[in-house]
């Protein structure tokens, strides 16, 4: 190796920080007579090569030229089977698995006593706030979390005994409290601070407010069953569609597992899906349930890709760790909120009127 040659270290990507304790990163020493370069290689099995001479050769990128080398998806335990990973590397049995006891927990509130529900939404709320709170940190955001975390929960539980006006005072008040509140810190960061709190506010707790809304009338289990049974079926059509299919980027700059046959996948369950429960379930016109799944698709997919974008913007791949095979709540909470609105306004047109 001479003096005018380098090795190329590869540029890890922005959306997962390695863990201090990753033992898939060694540190690669290279020593030529004089010459010290060192660098940081993801390559499995390196802490086991001799260092480097002359006549050793340095590991190059892949063959197709990405200069992005990743970690192996998953190391199998000792004496067992690796784990079963999706093609976008998720633990596909562990997000099952997660899915189904969410889904219980819900259906079971709704059938057993329905203002349970609201509790249900008020832990979810709560803990998403907090992963929200946490992103928000590393742009170096310091939303206030007491009036943040206590105005939101209020915003929820007014919607419940008050309606979309309690829920409209609730974010106001809130607001006007998180900018008295952020005053006694003074004003660097004011506007930056202030700006993630409302942010975080209209995210989660505003949206999540109209869960709690469709789950106030009398047919309130059947409406957040059928709300979020739909969404379902757009997610599962998607993520089949792109996974068989997929081949045409939907937003290369903000997903890359987004494709347009997965879109296509999404509307086609979701309407199918709408189309049965409103015909079956509430006795409406075929095309209203049809039109229920295409808005919920589209909706579901463009809350996907908005979500995407601020974790990209913030260098995350996921917004926790809580939810084994789909990383954080607000991760599966993603599509969810924004399908609430559209969920509620949507029903409350069809059936209230």
């Amino acid at each position: 190796m001479t003096d005018d040659q380098s090795v190329r270290v590869p540029r890890r990507g922005r959306h997962r920080r390695p863990d201090d304790d990753d033992h898939q990163i060694t540190e690669l020493t290279a020593i030529d007579q004089d010459t010290i370069l060192t660098g940081r290689h993801y390559f499995p099995g390196l802490a086991d090569l001799p260092l480097l001479g002359e006549d050793t050769p340095v590991p190059g990128p892949p063959p197709d030229g990405d200069e992005e080398l990743r970690p192996p998806l998953a190391e199998p335990l000792p004496g067992g089977p690796a784990p079963v990973r999706s093609r976008l590397g998720r633990n596909l049995p562990a997000a099952i698995g997660v899915s189904l006891v969410l889904g219980a927990v819900i259906i079971a509130s709704l059938l057993t006593y329905r203002p349970s529900f609201l509790v249900v939404v008020l832990v979810a709320v709560g803990y998403g706030s907090y992963e929200l709170v946490s992103a928000a940190g590393t742009v170096k955001a310091k939303p206030p979390v007491v009036p943040l975390l206590v105005g939101g929960l209020a915003m929820d539980i007014a919607a419940w005994y008050r309606g979309p006006n309690g829920l409209v005072v609730g974010l106001l008040v809130t607001v006007c409290g998180l900018v008295v509140w952020r005053l006694a810190d003074g004003a660097a960061g004011y506007l930056r601070d202030l700006s993630a709190s409302i942010l975080v506010l209209l995210y989660l707790p505003l949206l999540a407010g109209f869960a709690v809304l469709l789950a106030h009338p009398d047919d309130g289990a059947a409406r957040v069953i059928a709300f979020i049974g739909t969404v379902v079926c757009s997610d599962t059509g998607g993520y089949a569609a792109g996974v068989l299919f997929g081949k045409h980027p939907l937003a290369p700059t903000v997903s890359k597992g987004k494709t347009w046959e997965g879109l296509v996948g999404s509307v086609l369950a979701s309407g199918t899906c709408g189309l049965a429960i409103m015909t079956l379930t509430f006795h409406r016109e075929w095309w209203a349930g049809a039109l229920f799944g295409l808005a919920i698709a589209v909706t579901g997919t463009l809350g996907d890709l908005g979500e995407s974008m601020i974790k990209r913007d913030l260098g995350l791949k996921d917004m926790g760790r809580l939810l084994p095979g789909h990383g954080g709540l607000m991760d599966r909470l993603d599509s969810l909120l924004p399908c609430a609105v559209v969920a509620y306004l949507m029903l409350s047109g069809f059936l209230d009127h």
